[in-house]
């Protein structure tokens, strides 16, 4: 399970959109919904390259996002 430092999550954006992500600290991930795209968190550092980033299927979508919904995770930042 990977940390983030609070100041650095707080203006982590995904590199593709620019929009706000999810920060699954246990998945050792941060997750963009808007393109179902997940970026690892390899020890403690986000890996923001899009051409290392992961497409979820459907299924995966709905699993993070309820547990978005489920635990309360809040997004990096608002946009």
């Amino acid at each position: 399970m990977s940390t983030i430092d609070a100041r650095l999550l707080a203006i982590l954006a995904c590199p593709e959109d620019k929009g706000p992500l999810y920060f699954l600290a246990d998945e050792d991930a941060l997750y963009n919904p808007r393109l179902k795209r997940r970026y690892d968190v390899r020890e403690g550092i986000p890996v923001m390259l899009v051409n290392e980033a992961t497409t979820v299927a459907d299924a995966e979508h709905a699993r993070i996002m309820a547990r978005v919904a489920t635990e309360g995770i809040a997004p990096t930042f608002v946009a």
